[in-house]
C-alpha cells in the first residue's frame, strides 16, 4: 500500500482536494518573472555603460540582454518549483504548510495560538487580484511563528482571515459599536514634513544621486558641476543652500511616503471583537488585532509633530513577535499622526472607554528630576564643546570658533530639551489603566491596563538615591515589554505601584508603622 503525498494530491488551480490541501495561485509564476525582468532592468542601464567602455557598445547590449534572459527565466523556473512544491491546508485544529524539493519543510501552528492574520498586496498582484497572507502567533521564535502564503487571490485571503481570528469570540464589553471608527482626513498630510524621516531622505536624496552618478561613472563631473555653480559664493551660503535642498527634498519625500503608506487608510471594528487597519495607495496592506490582546494604547508625539498638535496612537497587545517590529515598524499603529483630539476619541474608541486614560490628568515628579535633565543636558553640549575647544588650542583655531558655535547653539536648545523632559514626566491611575507619560523629542504616553502588569522592576542609581527618586518600570506580555515611570518620588512611585496592581509588590516593601506619642 502506498500512500500519496499532499502535493500530488491537491488541485491544480488552487482549489482545495478531498484531503483539504490546497496549492497557492498559479500565477506566481509570470508574476516572478516580471518582477526579475524589473529587476533585470532596473541593472541593465549601468551594466550596459560600464561594458560599453571595454566591449563596445553592441557586444555590450547583447551580453546584458542575454543575462536578462537567464536571470528572468532562473526566477520563473526557481518559482515554478517552489508553486509545484508548496501546499497548505486549514483544519479544524491546526494550520499546516509543506514546502520545499530537496529540503522539504513541514510546519504547522495550532489554530487557538494564532493571534495575527494580516494580506499585504503590491501593485503587481493588486492588478491580478493577489495577496500575501502571513499567518503569526506572535511568539518570539523568528520565523517558526509565522505561515507565509504568496501568493493567493484575495477572497481567498480574506476568507483565511475571517476563518482564522473569528473563533467563536464575543464582543468584548462596552458601549462603542461595531463598524467603522475613523477613516483618513487627507489634511492629516500637513504632519508628514515636520517628522523625523523628513531630513533622513534629504540625505538619503544626495546619497542616491552621487551613488546613481557614479555608477554611470559621472561622479566626479557632478560634483565638479556643483563646485562650479557657487565657485564665487561663500561657504557658509553654499552651505544654507544645500540644507535647504537637501530639506526640500526631504519634504517631498516624506509627503510622498505618506501618501504611499497612509492612503485609503481607516480603522474598523469587525464582529467579534476584531480592529482591522487598511492602508496603502500602492501596496496595499491590511493588520488584524484581536481586541482580547489589547492591553492599551501608547500615544506617540515626536517633536515637530507635537508642536503642531498632533499625535499618533500605537496600540499594546500580546502576541507581536520581534521580526514583525523589525519588518513592520508601524505594524501596530492605529493611527497615523492626527489631530490630538482625534487621537484621544480613537483610543477611547479603541478601549470601549468613554473618554481616553491618555487624557488624565497626570501627577508631576519632584524638582529633583528637572535638576538630573538639566545636568544631563548640559553634559551632553559641554563634553563635545571641551573636546573641540581642546583640539582648537592643539591644532587649528578654526575648531575654537566650531566649539563657540556649538555651545552658543546647544546650550540653550540643551536647557530647553530639558526642561521640556521634565514637564512631560507624570503618571496617573486613569480607571483600569495605569499611565506614564515621559520624553521631548519622543513623548510617550502610555495607558496599561492594570491587569496585564505581570511584575514591576524599582531601579535607583546613587545620585537616585541621593535625590529621593526612583524608576519603577511595569512589566507586561505586551507591546514593548515594560513601561517607565522615571524619576519619581520614591514614597509616591512605590504608592503608586501598589495601587495599580494590588497584592503585586507589597511582598517587598517594608511598612514604617506611624510613631505614637501619648499625650
Amino acid at each position: 500500500m502506498s500512500t500519496s503525498d499532499p502535493a500530488e494530491t491537491s488541485g491544480t488551480a488552487g482549489g482545495p482536494a478531498p484531503d483539504g490541501w490546497r496549492r497557492l495561485d498559479r500565477r506566481t509564476v509570470p508574476l516572478s518573472a516580471l518582477v526579475t525582468a524589473g529587476v533585470a532592468a532596473g541593472a541593465a542601464v549601468p551594466t550596459t555603460l560600464g561594458l560599453s567602455g571595454r566591449l563596445g557598445f553592441g557586444p555590450a547590449v547583447a551580453w546584458v540582454l542575454l543575462g536578462a534572459a537567464l536571470l528572468t527565466g532562473f526566477g520563473a523556473g526557481t518559482d515554478y518549483v517552489r508553486w509545484r512544491r508548496t501546499r497548505y491546508r486549514v483544519g479544524a485544529d491546526r494550520v499546516e504548510l509543506h514546502t520545499g524539493l530537496l529540503l522539504v519543510r513541514k510546519r504547522s501552528l495550532a489554530r487557538e495560538r494564532i493571534r495575527s492574520v494580516d494580506l499585504t498586496a503590491h501593485p503587481l498582484q493588486r492588478v491580478l487580484g493577489l495577496v500575501t497572507v502571513r499567518i503569526g502567533t506572535g511568539e518570539h521564535t523568528g520565523g517558526e511563528s509565522t505561515l507565509e502564503l504568496d501568493p493567493v487571490l484575495r477572497a481567498e485571503g480574506e476568507r483565511l482571515r475571517r476563518a482564522l481570528l473569528e473563533r467563536g469570540l464575543t464582543a468584548a464589553s462596552g458601549s462603542h459599536v461595531e463598524g467603522e471608527l475613523v477613516t483618513l482626513d487627507p489634511r492629516w498630510i500637513r504632519y508628514a514634513p515636520v517628522s523625523f524621516v523628513a531630513p533622513a531622505l534629504g540625505g538619503a536624496a544626495a546619497g542616491a544621486v552621487l551613488q546613481v552618478s557614479d555608477w554611470f561613472g559621472a561622479q566626479g563631473e557632478v560634483i565638479e558641476w556643483v563646485g562650479d555653480r557657487y565657485r564665487e559664493t561663500s561657504l557658509l551660503s553654499v552651505i544654507v543652500i544645500l540644507a535647504v535642498a537637501g530639506v526640500l527634498a526631504g519634504v517631498v519625500g516624506a509627503l510622498g511616503l505618506w501618501v504611499e503608506m497612509w492612503w485609503n487608510y481607516r480603522l474598523e471594528r469587525e464582529p467579534g471583537g476584531t480592529l482591522r487597519i487598511r492602508r496603502g495607495l500602492l501596496t496595499s496592506r491590511s493588520v488584524s488585532i484581536e481586541e482580547r490582546r489589547l492591553r492599551g494604547v501608547d500615544l506617540v508625539e515626536p517633536l515637530g509633530v507635537r508642536l503642531l498638535g498632533a499625535a499618533r496612537v500605537d496600540a499594546i497587545t500580546t502576541g507581536l513577535a520581534k521580526d514583525d517590529e523589525e519588518q513592520h515598524g508601524d505594524h501596530n499603529t492605529l493611527l497615523p499622526a492626527a489631530p490630538r483630539p482625534v487621537a484621544d476619541s480613537v483610543a477611547a474608541a479603541v478601549l470601549r472607554e468613554p473618554t481616553s486614560p491618555t487624557g488624565t490628568v497626570l501627577t508631576g515628579h519632584p524638582a529633583a528630576a528637572r535638576g538630573r535633565r538639566l545636568r544631563r543636558a548640559l553634559w551632553a553640549v559641554l563634553a563635545p564643546v571641551l573636546l573641540l575647544a581642546l583640539l582648537g588650542v592643539l591644532l587649528t583655531p578654526v575648531l575654537l570658533w566650531i566649539a563657540l558655535g556649538c555651545a552658543l547653539v546647544g546650550l540653550p536648545a540643551g536647557v530647553l530639551l530639558a526642561r521640556d523632559a521634565y514637564r512631560a514626566l507624570g503618571h496617573a491611575l486613569s480607571g483600569g489603566y495605569l499611565v506614564t507619560r515621559s520624553g521631548a523629542l519622543r513623548r510617550s504616553t502610555a495607558a496599561l491596563e492594570r491587569a496585564g502588569v505581570i511584575g514591576w522592576t524599582v531601579r535607583r542609581s546613587y545620585f537616585q538615591r541621593r535625590a529621593g527618586l526612583l524608576n519603577i518600570t511595569a512589566t507586561t506580555a505586551a507591546g514593548a515589554g515594560a513601561y517607565t515611570v522615571y524619576d519619581a518620588a520614591e514614597a509616591e512611585g512605590l504608592d503608586f505601584a501598589s495601587e495599580a496592581v494590588q497584592g503585586l509588590l507589597e511582598p517587598f516593601l517594608e511598612r514604617i508603622p506611624a510613631v505614637r506619642t501619648d499625650e
